[in-house]
């Protein structure tokens, strides 16, 4: 059975998960951690960085390292997160050719699907080196909320880095099956899914038959623990301005640094009162007189400054609660997910609301990525004994006479679903009418999301009013949305499979995938070179040491002096090979090496 990866590509850490017998298990990376920071980098050298390595240099190299993309992906560059993220970044945030965002590395640009998929392809690398076998199905999770857009451009992410993502589902949803899997319960839950860059709330039903069914779900894409930073670094620019008159968001240097001591402090109140922000050197004055920035911000400080952000996240709780046209009293459990939720104020906030302590069985940073694999390993096994009914996030409708948006499939609805609505011509021998196809649950068109258009042609002519047009939509398991449209009077018919768009077209994510192939190539050859390096200096380390005891024993003796020349000349070859990088040379020396040790530890045994 070929193995699937579940994959949690979150704003601020990524996981990856596997179904492993009959039990997921989380994946840990080299360095033994079982998440991934979601930072991509490119070095003064053009050398990628990704993970751990890459977010230890961000405050050196703060113009080239990509924090929090997923914030980012599938928008426009129109829309108001965009011009958010300019402001407050410190890398270049510019145009790109279809409208969408594009990011600048050093000399190169990329797509914010591009950053996703280093990250995803980070993940696929972790998960191969644990199985010891290629990857290739991946099933990655996205907020509740995201409109299909951004779904899109993260399955397009996949893409590049080689997976075939055989399923994008809700990070809610995956939470409460690793919450409920195996379990035989029969419970109604909200997921309470409080990351570094989303929020999200979904209501479900979780069956003791394997039924896990969503009743509603909603969210903010833009709600999240940057949010909570930025409040902190607000609060330490404000502090230092009105001291120096100096604002140090206009040093990407030491905003970095501001960026890098406020998530340390938020995390660090979550078990004590208070601590201590101290950078020193923040930043150097005209006179070349250096300043120090030092405060201490208290939990209560926090609070302050962050309780408008809880309060939005319960007044969503209430909204998912109306829309399940549930009451408090039904939920049986509350499961928290995300990073943030370790926030006593999060904790206190959302026991207040339901009227119960949060339940805290599951490990808020592994379990979505337990969710997708334990849906991954149903979907390749079509086991039957788990059925998972999710919801649409957003209405789904036309845009109608007079720049009103028509709503033919209602928020929540359980898919796969069909829907269909009758319209009449609004012109007078109209022959033609065009069907905008709208996402989103404003009133007014132009505030929704367009995901594609079509034309019905060859109505018969008639008055305004009298041409019957039939309208059906329709949504299946894996999202996709046909949309066609019917002359009742005449049978004349037109349809469109709406494909979402990340802002990509097919030859750029060709181009994108090549290069992520590439990149792979080179980057499984650097990691055999370096394996072989290690053995080859181990062993030259090792000969090293033996070379004075041999030759003390055999250094007078000519096969002992010609021993000892052809093992210093091993050595030099093996030097030689190291430093012009060739594995296959390296190699080779490795087998000479090992022959010379041999002889060596044989004389000084016998000696």
């Amino acid at each position: 059975m070929e193995r699937v990866i579940g994959i949690d590509l979150g704003t601020t850490n990524s996981c990856v998960s596997v179904f492993e017998g009959d039990q997921p298990a989380v994946i840990s990376n080299r360095g033994g951690y079982k998440t991934t920071p979601s930072v991509v980098a490119v070095t003064e050298a053009g050398k990628r960085l990704v993970g751990h390595i890459a977010k230890r240099q961000a405050i050196t190299n703060a113009e080239n390292t990509v924090y929090a993309a997923k914030r980012l992906i599938g928008r426009k560059w129109s829309s108001p997160q965009v011009k958010n993220a300019v402001l407050t970044s410190s890398y270049a945030i510019n145009e790109g050719p279809h409208g969408d965002v594009r990011i600048r590395l050093r000399d190169k640009t990329y797509s914010v699907p591009e950053i996703s998929s280093i990250v995803l392809q980070e993940m696929k690398i972790i998960a191969e080196d644990y199985l010891g076998e290629p990857v290739r199905k991946a099933v990655i999770t996205v907020p509740a909320y995201f409109n299909d857009n951004q779904r899109q451009a993260t399955k397009d992410a996949g893409t590049i880095a080689g997976l075939d993502v055989i399923r994008i589902i809700n990070e809610p949803t995956a939470a409460a099956l690793a919450y409920g899997y195996g379990k035989d319960l029969d419970r109604t839950v909200a997921v309470y899914d409080l990351g570094g860059g989303t929020f999200d709330v979904s209501i479900l039903e979780i069956g003791s038959s394997g039924v896990f069914k969503v009743i509603s779900t909603t969210g903010d894409t833009f709600l999240g623990g940057e949010d909570f930073d930025a409040r902190i670094i607000d609060w330490l620019v404000s502090g230092f301005q009105r001291e120096h008159t100096i604002d140090l968001r206009q040093d990407r240097m030491a905003l970095q640094r501001l960026r890098d001591a406020a998530e340390k402090a938020k995390c660090e109140l979550s078990s004590v009162k208070e601590t201590e922000i101290n950078l020193p050197f923040i930043i150097s004055t005209g006179r070349n007189e250096a300043l120090h920035l030092q405060r201490t911000l208290t939990r209560d400080t926090l609070e302050k400054l962050t309780d408008d952000l809880v309060e939005r996240t319960v007044e969503i709780c209430r909204q998912a609660l109306e829309d399940a046209r549930l009451h408090v009293d039904d939920i049986e459990d509350v499961i928290l997910v995300g990073g943030m939720t370790r926030m006593p104020a999060v904790q206190t906030s959302v026991a207040a609301f339901f009227g119960r302590e949060p339940n805290k069985s599951v490990h808020p940073d592994e379990v979505v990525a337990v969710g997708a694999a334990i849906q991954g390993a149903a979907l390749v096994q079509e086991k039957k004994d788990m059925i998972l009914l999710d919801v649409t996030p957003h209405a789904l409708g036309i845009m109608t006479f007079g720049s009103n948006f028509e709503e033919l499939i209602p928020q929540n609805t359980t898919v796969p679903t069909s829907r269909a609505k009758i319209f009449t011509t609004s012109r007078d021998d109209q022959t033609a009418v065009k069907i905008l196809v709208m996402q989103g649950e404003s009133r007014q068109a132009a505030d929704n999301e367009m995901l594609g258009e079509f034309i019905l042609t060859g109505l018969r002519r008639a008055p305004k009013g009298h041409v019957e047009i039939e309208v059906t939509f329709e949504i299946n398991t894996d999202g996709i949305v046909s949309v066609a449209a019917k002359d009742l009077d005449t049978g004349q018919a037109q349809s469109i499979q709406v494909t979402a768009s990340s802002g990509l077209t097919q030859d750029e994510i060709k181009a994108m995938m090549a290069g992520a192939k590439d990149y792979m190539v080179e980057r499984r050859a650097d990691e055999e070179f370096e394996g072989v390096k290690q053995e080859a200096e181990t062993l030259i380390a090792e000969i090293e040491r033996l070379f004075p005891e041999i030759e003390r024993v055999v250094g007078t003796a000519d096969f002992g002096r010609d021993a000892i020349a052809k093992a210093r000349s091993a050595v030099d070859r093996a030097r030689g090979a190291m430093k012009d990088r060739d594995p296959n040379a390296v190699r080779l020396q490795v087998e000479q090496l090992q022959r010379t040790q041999r002889m060596f530890k044989g004389v000084v045994a016998r000696g």
